[in-house]
């Protein structure tokens, strides 16, 4: 289903005090390797991307105490719904997880690249230094 390019190249994006839907799409443009003139829908053509200090991510406005996530079990009274601030304190990584995840399509090809290409992580350590992952800004 996937295809390996020589091209591959790793990113690492530092999320401290950067917007979380500006990160969220240029993460999402990057991973689809809509980029790149070689890009097809059909083939798993992006570059891997590092995420760090996922926890110091910004959202604008009453986001912070508004908004939800919700999800559901399928089963009766199996509704949850978490609030921003508490995942944030739970899980961090998972609120740039969630924002990436809905620009993505979902079929086969979009999961493959979610797990295999996209590594967010809370604090500023990360274990792929080998890699030599290339900085990119947002703005």
């Amino acid at each position: 289903m996937t295809t390996k390019t020589s091209t591959e190249k790793w990113y690492i994006i530092d999320a401290d005090g950067k917007v979380l839907g500006k990160i969220a799409e240029r993460i999402a443009v990057i991973l689809r390797g809509k980029h790149k003139v070689t890009f097809d829908p059909s083939k798993d053509t992006g570059d891997n991307i590092i995420v760090i200090n996922a926890e110091k991510v910004r959202v604008t406005g009453n986001k912070e105490t508004d908004k939800m996530y919700y999800s559901h079990s399928r089963y009766a009274g199996g509704f949850k719904q978490v609030p921003l601030s508490k995942l944030r304190a739970e899980k961090p990584e998972e609120i740039i997880l969630k924002a990436v995840k809905g620009m993505f399509p979902k079929n086969k090809l979009g999961k493959q690249v979610l797990t295999r290409r996209l590594k967010i992580y809370a604090g500023s350590e990360h274990p792929h230094t080998a890699q030599k992952p290339t900085p990119l800004e947002i703005n």
